[in-house]
Formats: C-alpha cells, sequence, structure tokens
C-alpha cells in the first residue's frame, strides 16, 4: 500500500479536475426586464430566475422536492418597464446556492416577478406583500404576476453572458366558481380585518346545504366546519358517477393506479350518503381565508396576519348560519381538518372553547413547540443542524413511512428564502412565523431563527410559547379551560407522519391522559406505519379515509350532541328524513 499511494494523488487531481463547472474568472450576467405592453407602472415584488435541465414543464413548475430545479430570486422596488435587472454569482439561489456553481450545460431559462402590492397596516407599518388573486397564495400561477416563456440557453466554461429575458406574459384571472343546487358561495367584508390591513379585506366559503333545505325552511342546522388549505371550491361532492371515458392516473404519493377514478367515486359515494334517509342534515363549509403570507390565515389572530380568528369566529360563521339557517349556538358547531387544518381545528377549539363544541384534528402541525417537527426551540441553538462538537449532521424535514429521507430543514428554508425575504415566500416554515411571531421593527414577522445559518431567537420562541404553543397553553391554563373542553378534543396522527407531526401528538396525548382534574375525555389515536395525513380511519388505507373527513367524524359528534346540548336545545328540526 505504501509504494501504491503516490500513484493515487496524481489520479484524484485529475478527477477533481474534470468537473464540469464554470470557470470562476468567467462572467456571471442574466439580465430580466419587463415589457411595457404588459404594464406601464413601476412595479415592486420577488423577481424570481429558474433554470431546468428539461423542459417536461416549464420552469416555474418544477420548484421544490426532491428533484427540484434551480431558482435564483431578489427584491425589485419601483422597477420601470425596459429597465433592466441582473442575476449575478452574488444573488442567493436553491439548490445550488450561486450562478457560478452550476455545471456546464443546456439549461431551459424562465423568469418571473411574484408582485407586491403596499399595505398600510393599523400596528402604524408599511409593508409591501404579494395579494392572493384566487389562487390561494401560488406564486407561480398567482394571476398579474409576470412571467417569460422558456427558452434553451447554453451554459459554458466561459459563463453566463448576454442573456436577456424579457416578461412579457400575464397570468390571467381566475373563474369564481358558480352556485349550483348543493353548494353555495359567499364572501363578505370583514370589518376586523379591513381596519388592521388599511384596505377592504373579505372572507369566503363554501357551503354544502343539507338534503331538504328548501322543503324544510322551519329546519336549523348544526354546522361543521372543514379547516384546511385554500379550497377552489367545496371539494369531494359530486352528484354523479364517475365519468366514464376518464383515463386513469397513477398516484405518486400513495402508490395508486387510477386514483382519479377512486376519487370521483368517493365523491359521488358522499353524495349518496349525504342523501341517505338516516343521515343527520348538517352545513357544511370550507372557509377562504387567504393571506399574503400563505393560502390561508391558521383561523387565529396573529400579530403579522391580524384577527383572523376573531373575524372568521364572530363575522364569518354568524353570518353563513343567519343566512343558511344555523342553529347559531356553540353546542352546535364542530371543527375538522388535516395537517393545516388539523392545527386550526384544535387551536380555534382551545382559543374559542365556549364556541365550538368538539375538533377532530388529524395529523395537526405541531401542537407542542419542544416537538417543532424535530427542533426544540425552547432548548436547541441552532435548527438545522444537530448538537455534535466534530460532526455536521443536518436535521430532515421529510421522510416516508419506512424513514427515507428527501428533505432536510435547511433545505427547506433556504428555498423559502429565495421565493422571498420577511417569510413572504408563502411556504411553510413562512407561515407558522407569520402566524406565531411579534412583528419586527419593520412590520414583518420575527425571525424565529436566521433564515440562512438556523441559529433560534429563544426570545422569539418564548413569544410562540406563551401564545400559539398549544400543549403549553392547556398546561398553563387547564384550571380555567379544562371543564370547558372536556369531550371536545379528539386527535389522530399517523406514527410515521412524513413531517414528524406525530411527536408533538405524543407529548400532547402524555398532558391529557396525564391530566384528572377534569380528565379530558377525549381521544388520541395512531395509524400504525402511517403516513401524513392519517385520521382515525383504522379500517381503510389513508388515500381513501383522506376523502371521507366529511361523514367520518359524523357518529361522534352526534354522540356529543346527545351529551352535551343544552336543555331546550334545537334537536329535531334537522332530523327529518
Amino acid at each position: 500500500m505504501k509504494k501504491l499511494f503516490p500513484l493515487l494523488i496524481p489520479i484524484f487531481i485529475i478527477l477533481f479536475g474534470c468537473q464540469s463547472k464554470i470557470d470562476k474568472k468567467s462572467k456571471i450576467a442574466i439580465n430580466v426586464s419587463f415589457s411595457n405592453k404588459i404594464s406601464t407602472e413601476n412595479l415592486d415584488g420577488r423577481l424570481l430566475l429558474m433554470l431546468s435541465n428539461n423542459n417536461e414543464k416549464e420552469p416555474r413548475f418544477q420548484i421544490g422536492g426532491l428533484n427540484s430545479q434551480l431558482i435564483y430570486g431578489m427584491n425589485i422596488d419601483k422597477l420601470a418597464p425596459g429597465k433592466k435587472v441582473t442575476f449575478n454569482e452574488d444573488v442567493f439561489g436553491f439548490p445550488i446556492e450561486s450562478l457560478a456553481s452550476i455545471s456546464r450545460g443546456e439549461y431551459y431559462v424562465q423568469a418571473l416577478l411574484n408582485v407586491y402590492e403596499t399595505f398600510n397596516l393599523s400596528t402604524g407599518h408599511t409593508v409591501k406583500l404579494p395579494v392572493d388573486h384566487g389562487e390561494g397564495q401560488k406564486w407561480n400561477k398567482s394571476p398579474g404576476n409576470l412571467y417569460s416563456q422558456p427558452f434553451k440557453i447554453t451554459i459554458t466554461e466561459n459563463g453566463i453572458e448576454n442573456i436577456d429575458i424579457v416578461l412579457d406574459q400575464v397570468i390571467p384571472e381566475i373563474k369564481e366558481p358558480k352556485d349550483t343546487e348543493w353548494i353555495k358561495h359567499i364572501k363578505i367584508k370583514s370589518e376586523k380585518l379591513s381596519k388592521f390591513w388599511g384596505r377592504d379585506m373579505y372572507l369566503g366559503a363554501h357551503i354544502l346545504l343539507p338534503k331538504g333545505f328548501k322543503e324544510h325552511p322551519e329546519a336549523k342546522y348544526p354546522l361543521m366546519i372543514f379547516h384546511g388549505h385554500f379550497p377552489a371550491d367545496f371539494g369531494g361532492f359530486r352528484t354523479t358517477p364517475p365519468d366514464k371515458d376518464l383515463e386513469p392516473v397513477y398516484s405518486e404519493r400513495f402508490g395508486v393506479d387510477g386514483y382519479n377514478i377512486k376519487q370521483q367515486q368517493e365523491a359521488y359515494d358522499f353524495y349518496k350518503r349525504w342523501n341517505d334517509p338516516d343521515f343527520p342534515r348538517f352545513l357544511i363549509i370550507e372557509i377562504q381565508h387567504p393571506t399574503s403570507y400563505y393560502d390561508d390565515s391558521y383561523a387565529v389572530n396573529s400579530a403579522s396576519q391580524g384577527p383572523y380568528g376573531d373575524a372568521i369566529t364572530y363575522e364569518l360563521i354568524p353570518y353563513i348560519e343567519k343566512q343558511f339557517r344555523g342553529q347559531g349556538k356553540g353546542w352546535s358547531r364542530f371543527l375538522y381538518g388535516g395537517s393545516t387544518g388539523g392545527w386550526e381545528a384544535l387551536a380555534v377549539q382551545v382559543k374559542y372553547p365556549d364556541e365550538y363544541n368538539g375538533c377532530f384534528a388529524a395529523c395537526p402541525d405541531p401542537i407542542d413547540f419542544s416537538n417543532y417537527c424535530l427542533t426544540n426551540i425552547y432548548e436547541d441553538k441552532n435548527a438545522y443542524y444537530y448538537d455534535s462538537e466534530h460532526k455536521k449532521v443536518e436535521v430532515p424535514s421529510h421522510r416516508d413511512y419506512l424513514g427515507n429521507i428527501t428533505s432536510t430543514l435547511k433545505q427547506d428554508n433556504h428555498l423559502e428564502l429565495v421565493l422571498g425575504d420577511n417569510s413572504r415566500s408563502g411556504k411553510q416554515w413562512d407561515i407558522w412565523e407569520a402566524t406565531y411571531s411579534p412583528q419586527n421593527e419593520d412590520g414583518y414577522p420575527e425571525r424565529i431563527w436566521d433564515k440562512y445559518t438556523g441559529d433560534i431567537n429563544p426570545d422569539v420562541a418564548n413569544y410562540w410559547k406563551e401564545n400559539y404553543d398549544l400543549k403549553y397553553i392547556l398546561e398553563r391554563d387547564w384550571d380555567k379551560l379544562g371543564d370547558k373542553l372536556k369531550g371536545k378534543i379528539h386527535i389522530y396522527c399517523g406514527d410515521m407522519d412524513n413531517y414528524y407531526l406525530n411527536n408533538a401528538v405524543y407529548s400532547m396525548e402524555e398532558f391529557l391522559e396525564s391530566t384528572t382534574d377534569p380528565y379530558y375525555d377525549g381521544e388520541v389515536d395512531y395509524g400504525d406505519r402511517a403516513e401524513h395525513c392519517w385520521n382515525g380511519d383504522q379500517d381503510n388505507p389513508n388515500y381513501i379515509s383522506r376523502l371521507r373527513y366529511n361523514t367520518m367524524y359524523v357518529p361522534k359528534i352526534m354522540k356529543r350532541i346527545a351529551e352535551s346540548a343544552p336543555k331546550g336545545a334545537d334537536l329535531t328540526s334537522w332530523r327529518y328524513k
């Protein structure tokens, strides 16, 4: 071995020297401007440059996930039509931080401007943020955003020079859904939100009417609130069997062929069950409450997003109940949902214990911040790396049911940092900040950790604890909340949740089961090797049970009503055949 070792050194040098990167001395310059044919105004926003090594889809639809293509981002302020902005090696990107580090080869390039508008908040701050236009706060398909058509470029060892991209396309408006016999759509101006944001702000909802709604004007109905991500329309309900000519589509997420057909069949089965003579008559609503930070507000009051919790509970819900003959009482309202909707269901029940009579929280976002996925924000110093003297191991953020890791916390957050600073990416970690954090001096959410390094801010962590750590709040206030929440808390999670959300559920269960004054008298259940978003069905696979939210908790809701409705409550007008 001693004789062979010297021979390995020149071989290593040769191999290392063969890497096909851009020469460090080469120039990096991609110029982007927008055409005055699509806008004559100076614009603010986040300018994004994307490169893909394939043309399977536009680059803007290939960002994120295990095989994410390349993206770089910068803020622009009052950019005039025709004025060029240059992307060079100093612009931060993901998953390769610098354009100078990209391998030589052919790429499809595209640029997009996520347009920002100015808000004068009631807090005295002026902020610039993207506005939702009916798409659920998705930068790559938000109406009004400008973009270019992709074209192919060649990156050589001499770098990237003389490339000009013109944004000459505008994402078109989205048509709003139309009312049907069964599904109605409403939108109201919220006085509470309008005051906070300094402009007219609206809340919307899709309402599924019960069978016999017109024929029974005397009936007043309990209300089921299905929390979750931005709903374009009321989902999972159709009055006809699956389309006969529907081509089966394979679901990569669930490994199921023809999943689109199964979805249509489940939607039709729900319609049939909804009309069954023995099915209780309810109103079901899905709420539209997107903000400038995400596809929904998380349904609670927050420093940066405003009083969404109060607006939904005291403005939107009473309006719907008045318009569609709801009971209008706390005993008749029930909350359920998964993931974001799971956290919302539990948080709203905790924050407004008298206004709702039960929550069914499936795979909820972290409900204990000492288990903020795999980070303990109170004890860890850094979110991206495990504490170690000599090793540098990144904290995972996504796994499958066998534990195979496809992303890390650092990677997720660096992508968000490219998409938008000041928590403006419209993605998961940023919306948690936008919901849980106090405002910084500029009016944006205070960072829980440095977005680049991962160093945690203990002062912000303490603010989160006191205001939004649901387990801590229940521990702290159980003497006040216990009697109000008894029998109302139901939590479900897979023990191999993709985002490690089960860890916080274990912690919550330990508290709930150990507390006897009073005992919570609810339910916590787990799915064996079940991924995100298991919701309590022990008999069916997740890809089926996730389509049955609107019926699976009904027996438990009816039991709850029978046990808890106050004397004199209307338990009959809505129980017709």
